[in-house]
């Protein structure tokens, strides 16, 4: 998610647009409502359509009702966890209330489980005072279940030259990284990046527990997990709040410190997760596919609002106004809802790998993971043949000027196994507040999502669904691997997978399909 959105402020002419498509709606839809069949073949049915869905999710719709039951009711969600369980079941049961027949879900497995425990921490020496610290994900537990009490030391970057200047002082110790503050979302890739050879760094010196400063002010914990994949790391490591962190390196660098620390994480082995995965059957077109997806797990600290709950109530709202309008699209429309994202995209990684024999059949996947910013645009990922069909798709809302879309590829979500299997995918490029000052952390609850802004991204989901679902030739073709290849080295999307762990997988075979 390189490329920074800067936040705008809604011009008239898109609160124009906002009031024109709620009275459209209202004017239009008893009648279409009435006899949805005929008028899906009525001439300007498309557009019409289209103005319908846009009306109807920027009016009263129970997108945020949905939300609000989500995050309040049910909570963080962490794949594995008895709140993720029971948040699929919710989601099957908002598919089905919505008037969607076709509702199921689809398991497969996680190598290695990860539950967070009540993570504590202190200082005892020069000076006594208790540590906000929160554990990084798919780490190991401090030893024997039990704290630790070592000497602490100043890593400073972390950098392999970092921890060779501590020598021998490093051996046993309890380190601690500093970390620049996350102010746009290449910071939010660079603390990715540094993972892998951070923690190769730190092995290599024998530290016994690894501390990083929070990139977050005021205190703010957070969950970042140091691999993707699923696999458990044998190192204890724990995001250390900001202003903690800043402390002891200050004293460290003129006393000896000394720091108990206690990470009760609990780890075991695979587990079984379930994707959510609800149908709109094609009238004309069955066969071929566009997906909407979204996904339904979080991190626990917070209530998973920003990432990804908006998002994944998005998706069901739009499948709910499909139902209430009657609209019978060209194409089948999928709707999907991972879990097993917040551990590598598992879960979408999963989905590709069972639909392998029709993922051909799969004409786009639009993904949407950035909370309730405003939709400026979309991600083309390395497909400059999509501007044009997203452009004519968003026709009937141009007044929401959702325009500026890019090539540039992503990493890190859920498109990204559709991507390396040749299938045309779009990701919503959408502003980064209120996301990213929340990503991951205490503070990503119900209250800081932009409700306004959320039904507004709906009424685009809805509208460029619609629009691709209807268009008579799929909006892009597939890519062979080795057009594949082509565009990841051309976009750089390269570098982020090798970054993330990712390249020797695909390069094997074993993430995507092949052709």
């Amino acid at each position: 998610m390189r490329g920074e959105s800067t936040p705008k402020t809604v011009s008239r002419k898109a609160l124009f647009t906002v009031a024109l498509l709620c009275a459209w709606a209202a004017f239009w839809f008893p009648t279409y409502a009435a006899q949805p069949r005929a008028a899906a073949r009525a001439p300007g049915a498309e557009t019409r359509a289209a103005g319908l869905l846009a009306g109807r999710e920027l009016g009263t719709t129970p997108l945020l009702d949905d939300l609000r039951e989500l995050c309040d009711g049910i909570g963080g969600r962490p794949t594995g966890s008895q709140a993720c369980e029971r948040a699929v079941d919710w989601a099957v049961g908002r598919f089905r209330a919505a008037g969607v027949n076709s509702v199921w879900t689809e398991p497969y497995t996680i190598p290695g489980s990860w539950a967070g425990g009540h993570d504590q921490a202190e200082c005892l020496a020069p000076v006594e005072f208790p540590v906000r610290v929160a554990a990084a994900p798919s780490t190991a537990p401090t030893p024997g279940g039990h704290a630790l009490e070592a000497p602490l030391v100043n890593a400073g970057d972390g950098s392999r030259e970092a921890f060779a200047r501590l020598g021998d002082r490093a051996r046993g110790s309890i380190a601690l990284v500093l970390s620049p503050e996350m102010k746009t979302e290449a910071d939010l890739f660079a603390e990715y990046t540094r993972d892998a050879p951070l923690l190769a760094a730190a092995q290599r010196a024998g530290v016994a527990a690894l501390l990083v400063q929070s990139t977050q002010p005021h205190l703010l914990l957070y969950r970042h997990p140091m691999g993707l994949g699923g696999e458990i790391l044998p190192l204890p490591t724990a995001i250390v709040a900001r202003e903690h962190a800043a402390r002891l390196a200050r004293l460290a660098d003129h006393d000896e410190v000394r720091l108990r620390l206690d990470l009760p994480s609990r780890v075991g082995g695979p587990f079984e997760a379930r994707n959510v995965v609800a149908e709109i059957r094609g009238r004309e077109k069955p066969e071929e596919i566009v997906l909407i997806g979204a996904h339904l797990d979080s991190w626990d600290l917070g209530t998973g609002a920003e990432d990804d709950g908006v998002n994944a109530a998005l998706v069901i709202d739009v499948a709910r106004s499909f139902q209430a309008l009657g609209l019978v699209p060209r194409r089948t429309v999928r709707f999907v809802l991972f879990t097993g994202e917040e551990q590598g995209m598992l879960g979408s990684a999963a989905y590709v790998l069972r639909h392998a024999a029709e993922i051909s059949h799969h004409v786009l996947m639009i993904a949407f993971d950035t909370g309730s910013g405003r939709i400026t645009g979309f991600y083309l990922n390395g497909r400059e043949r999509l501007r044009r069909p997203v452009d004519q798709a968003l026709a009937a809302v141009a007044g929401l000027e959702a325009t500026d879309d890019t090539l540039e590829a992503i990493d890190g979500t859920d498109n990204f196994d559709f991507l390396i299997s040749g299938v045309p995918n779009l990701v919503g490029r959408q502003e980064w507040a209120p996301y990213l000052p929340n990503y991951h952390a205490e503070s990503d609850v119900y209250d800081v999502v932009n409700g306004r802004q959320a039904r507004t991204n709906a009424a685009l989901a809805a509208v460029l669904v619609w629009g691709m679902a209807e268009r008579p030739e799929p909006p892009a073709s597939h890519q062979t691997r080795a057009e594949v290849e082509k565009l990841l080295r051309d976009t750089k999307l390269d570098e982020q997978m090798k970054g993330l762990g990712q390249w020797d997988d695909w390069v094997a075979g074993k993430r995507g399909v092949s052709k």
